[in-house]
């Protein structure tokens, strides 16, 4: 199950899955392009491992890597508790 995470100003998605067995999380990012029809990348918590990764330059990455890093203690939270919209507090 992938839960959404966050949309920013671009239109990028950023969802989530459940913590599996290993403790890791799967972060899929993906963002609507007119001539690609999407943007995709997979990076793995807590190891920030980019995998998948179609039509995101370089640059690109670094950019969601930075928000990724800076959020991932709450992703790794809410992979925990069913997504953000089932996590207490919130």
């Amino acid at each position: 199950m992938m839960y959404p995470f966050m949309t920013l100003n671009d239109g990028t998605e950023i969802v989530h899955s459940e913590m599996q067995g290993d403790g890791r999380v799967k972060v899929y990012v993906e963002k609507p392009d007119e001539k690609y029809c999407f943007r995709h990348a997979i990076c793995w918590l807590p190891d920030y491992a980019w995998e998948d990764v179609y039509q995101f330059t370089k640059g690109d990455i670094d950019q969601l890597n930075e928000i990724i890093r800076s959020t991932a203690h709450l992703i790794m939270e809410f992979s925990q508790e069913g997504g953000l919209d089932n996590a207490a507090g919130f």
